[in-house]
């Protein structure tokens, strides 16, 4: 076995997050590499050192030096095949750093490159299916959502459904329950048994609304692994490999998509203790995680609900907190939107159209 090189050039640590970010993207060993002016190896960054980053309130323009995990397992250059995989055994890791006598950086070497299957090393995602609710009526639509289901309008010349379903079966996922009560005989007969879509299609055929966690209670079967569940009008290139690569790390019930979201105070802000001022601060920000309508649900959190009884999702999640069950916070930053409005539509339409005339 040869060690191959890094496909991206290894960053320096006052490069910005995201641009780890793009180097995590952009190679199948979904990690980064940070070095010094002389090449030396000073740290690594997996999509877990990114998220965990931006959790503790740092921000894609973070050096990376505040983010990369500076004790990295590594191995010399040369290193038999057998000691390298051990090693990432071991260390339940999926790349591994090689380094010369001197600690610069010479390549790295993926599970993959030692003969371990994708499906064994992380390529495929482990959920055990997807569960997305596409019943709602899509009110803020209006006209538009007259006359079709609000998953089935139209983003790009694809129903937005067709995208999720799309994006599920990609990440490895064989099997995705549809919710469906509005229109819903639309939807079923747009994408059938999933055949035509690379993906098994079951439905959820909900009598009354039972809310964004209740159609849960639909479900024919329990799953042994965590399922992975998705309001029917978000568009997301998020990564769901991650999500439950961070769900079950953290033993978490569930784990809340969140996006970063922030509000700009357009004035100055006085800060006073009784009638004297302390400080000014000139048109703060405040940062928020929002739910982005995406979760990672294990099995344990479906034994608490209830049969066709209306529950939502924060309903579940108040249930778990209220219990001191462990719920999680996955931050996304990625790219994700929420077709709420016709604003959000059109912004939606305009990412997709720009994003196909680049890749003509």
């Amino acid at each position: 076995m040869t060690s191959q090189p890094a496909k991206n050039a290894p960053l320096k640590p006052d490069s910005p997050l995201m641009a780890a970010v793009r180097a995590i993207e952009s190679s199948r060993r979904r990690i980064a590499i940070v070095v010094s002016d002389d090449g030396r190896l000073l740290g690594t960054l997996t999509d877990g050192d990114v998220r965990r980053c931006l959790l503790d309130g740092g921000s894609l323009d973070t050096p990376v030096s505040r983010a990369m995990n500076t004790h990295p397992i590594t191995a010399k250059y040369g290193s038999p095949a057998g000691y390298m995989l051990d090693l990432m055994r071991r260390g339940n890791i999926m790349a591994l750093p090689l380094v010369g006598d001197d600690g610069r950086f010479m390549g790295l070497v993926h599970l993959t490159d030692l003969g371990v299957p994708d499906s064994e090393a992380g390529g495929a995602s482990a959920f055990a299916f997807a569960v997305i609710m596409a019943g709602g009526e899509g009110m803020r639509l209006r006209p538009l959502t007259d006359n079709i289901p609000k998953p089935m309008v139209d983003i790009g010349g694809l129903p937005l459904l067709e995208r999720q379903i799309q994006r599920l079966a990609g990440a490895g996922l064989r099997r995705v329950y549809l919710s469906v009560n509005y229109l819903g005989h639309m939807i079923e007969d747009h994408f059938g048994d999933g055949s035509g879509f690379d993906i098994e299609i079951c439905y959820l055929r909900e009598k009354e609304k039972l809310g964004t966690a209740g159609a849960l209670s639909l479900l024919p079967e329990m799953p042994q692994q965590p399922i992975i569940v998705m309001n029917g009008d978000i568009l997301t290139n998020s990564d769901f490999a991650s999500l439950h690569a961070f769900h079950v790390s953290h033993g978490a019930y569930i784990t809340l998509a969140a996006v970063d979201y922030r509000v700009s105070i357009p004035y100055g802000v006085i800060h006073a203790e009784g009638p004297f001022v302390r400080q000014l601060e000139e048109k703060p920000s405040q940062r928020f995680f929002c739910n982005a309508g995406i979760y990672a649900v294990s099995p344990q959190a479906l034994g608490l609900l209830q049969e066709t009884r209306h529950c939502n999702m924060t309903d579940l999640i108040e249930n778990c907190l209220a219990r001191s069950l462990p719920v999680a916070v996955f931050p996304v930053h990625e790219y994700w939107s929420d077709i709420g409005t016709p604003d959000d539509l059109e912004k939606a339409r305009a990412f997709f159209s720009e994003a196909s005339k680049q890749n003509e």
